[in-house]
């Protein structure tokens, strides 16, 4: 549980009447000296239960505010007032909490403690540990338990960078601390301070004791508190002109997106869309990995906890993990806490922007995010929209993504990016569903994963005719500058035969390929090979699972040479069985799982040109 709520353990003992800063900033409840003020906790009764929403009456709290019910003592959070009733979702099991009991207010709302200790870390939904959690009681989370987002013991190496007499303001980086080997976390002020420094200091600092402090008594520490569900401010928004990338070839070739921009992976069940958003975890270039387990299946959770400790960062050559902050919050979590895990997870990816870093955010998945929604409303005895979900579903999806961007930070002027890349469940694959639908009003790269491919065994199945980017334009220019000049000539020529493709084989089913035109046969035979020799990806090979675009781009022109070369063959006058007879473009293959990928495709191109040399000499 985070320290907006829990300080050395015990339950924060309060504020001011109002619970507001002196600049009136409800998401601020902290005194001069940056510790959590003395607000008297106001006490209430459960009054009804139904699920994770209960009601309480005779509290003085306000929405959002964190309470503690029970004699449990478990979380939960204010969620509606209406008179003298107030309406309280909570995070854990509400098992045997009974009316009469007691309902504490905390005075702050959900926060997340930001800081050194957040990168490999993993939490559940709202910022506790697990990994502390299962050494104080093994496997199984008992309710009521509460543990820091960070660890408030261990001290890190303090350089400061900033000086006493400094004037300085939300965001201003103070200091920096080696969080990681390689990864510099860097000391911000907290947005919604200002002031002059009076003092400040090098050295070994736990995250509670002061490195610093202003004029006015502020004390400067390692990490802050921020509300979950109030966006970090920025100085200024940026255009996305730079790609993402992947190193997975159907992505980066046919449907990039762009480092701030958003995207959706919907698909029905057993499709690979939590493969997908594994290997864009693994493998995509930004520099903080975000990655949210919402909702998704305990064996699947497992399997990325077991996984990502032993993965290797392909940049740097240590553990992949040392960039990663995981958010675990399974199906048969408290539904109240997965709903709060989104918010918990773009929080923490934007604290890391704001340092100047590129931070890929992936939740898996948002449609059980919307079914807590849905459960929760349900409960709440709201009038239900479309399918039993909230009237307020596109709502939140909209405000959920759009708190990426590709932004200037407040404090500095290099640019940070979160990218937001949401995996969609639609029942049945049904893409006509509320929250498919309402994704994709607010996504702009759509990457449709395609049962009917899953099942021939093509992966990643990411339908080539349904999906689409909104960026390729945009990033046109990144593409031909930094890796070819005809990058997005050869791009757009692939899509164009597998379009002209899709027509061709409704006739080929009527009358047979042999049929068709000869021009048309090659085309189809082109095709071919850009589906199973391009867009097909093994994320279980050690190669394949990993194609740099200088890789990616050599490959279409050697498939595409293919078929320009077949074409003017076929110009002249050549047989169609012996131009489809040619033997290296079957061997192109062999470029997806070989190291010395260069040696090879030198190899096939000119073995290529001497056997279309033969086929014309004939």
């Amino acid at each position: 549980m985070s320290k907006a709520t829990i300080i050395k353990g015990e339950v924060n003992k309060g504020t001011a009447s109002d619970g507001t800063s002196s600049d009136g900033n409800p998401g601020n409840r902290e005194d001069s000296k940056g510790t959590i003020s003395k607000r008297t906790i106001g006490k209430g009764t459960i009054f009804r239960v139904a699920g994770p929403v209960i009601e309480a009456k005779n509290i003085d709290a306000k929405m959002y505010d964190v309470v503690i019910v029970g004699k449990e003592r478990l979380m939960g959070e204010v969620i509606r007032i209406q008179e003298e009733l107030t309406t309280i979702q909570v995070y854990e099991d509400t098992s045997n909490i009974k009316p009469g009991e007691d309902v504490e207010v905390t005075g702050m709302p959900l926060s997340v403690e930001l800081g050194p200790g957040l990168l490999s870390s993993i939490y559940d939904g709202i910022q506790r540990p697990l990994p502390v959690l299962r050494d104080q009681m093994g496997d199984f989370i008992k309710r009521g338990v509460q543990a820091p987002g960070l660890d408030h013991k261990k001290k890190w190496e303090f350089k400061a960078a900033a000086k006493k007499g400094d004037e300085v303001k939300g965001g201003a980086v103070i200091g920096t601390v080696e969080e990681m080997p390689g990864i510099v976390h860097k000391i911000m002020v907290k947005p919604d301070v200002h002031g002059k420094i009076e003092s400040i200091k090098s050295g070994s600092f736990t995250v509670d004791e002061a490195v610093g402090e202003l004029e006015d008594g502020t004390e400067l520490k390692l990490f802050h508190q921020w509300p979950v569900r109030i966006p970090r401010p920025v100085a200024k928004k940026l255009m996305p002109e730079t790609p993402l990338v992947t190193g997975q070839r159907v992505i980066d070739g046919l449907f990039p997106v762009a480092k701030g921009g958003v995207a959706a992976i919907p698909g029905p069940f057993g499709a690979g869309k939590t493969v997908s958003q594994q290997q864009l975890a693994k493998w995509s270039d930004a520099d903080i990995i975000v990655y949210i387990g919402c909702g998704e299946r305990g064996n699947e959770m497992t399997e990325v906890l077991t996984e990502f400790p032993h993965l290797t960062d392909p940049k740097s050559g240590k553990p992949l993990m040392n960039r990663t902050v995981l958010i675990a919050n399974t199906s048969n979590m408290p539904v109240a806490a997965r709903e709060a895990s989104v918010y918990t997870g773009i929080t923490i990816a934007e604290y890391f922007r704001d340092m100047g870093y590129d931070v890929a955010l992936m939740a898996d998945s948002t449609s059980r995010w919307a079914e807590a929604m849905r459960e929760i409303s349900s409960r709440l005895e709201e009038m239900p929209g479309e399918e039993g979900y909230p009237a307020y579903l596109s709502t939140r999806l909209a405000e959920f993504y759009e708190r990426a961007g590709r932004v200037i930070p407040l404090g500095t002027d290099k640019a940070g990016s979160v990218t937001v890349i949401g995996a969609v469940s639609p029942p049945g694959g049904d893409f006509s569903e509320p929250v498919t639908q309402g994704t994709l009003r607010v996504i702009k790269t759509f990457w449709a994963l395609d049962a009917k491919l899953a099942q021939r065994r093509h992966f990643p199945s990411i339908n080539w005719l349904t999906s689409y980017s909104l960026y390729q334009d945009t990033l046109s220019g990144w593409f031909n500058k930094e890796i070819a000049p005809d990058w997005s000539d050869r791009v757009r020529q692939m899509k164009t035969l597998l379009q002209e493709e899709e027509k061709l084989l409704e006739i080929v089913q009527l009358v047979g390929s042999d049929a068709l035109p000869e021009k048309q046969q090659i085309t189809l035979e082109t095709a071919r090979l850009i589906r199973e020799f391009f867009l097909q990806q093994n994320a279980y090979h050690e190669v394949d699972t990993y194609c740099d675009l200088k890789k990616a781009y050599r490959t279409m022109g050697l498939i595409l040479q293919f078929g320009q070369k077949a074409q003017e063959a076929l110009g002249k006058g050549a047989d169609i069985q012996r131009i489809l007879g040619i033997k290296t473009k079957d061997r192109i293959g062999e470029v997806k799982f070989d190291k010395n990928h260069d040696a090879l495709l030198n190899l096939l191109e000119a073995e290529m040109r001497k056997e279309f040399d033969a086929v014309g000499a004939e």
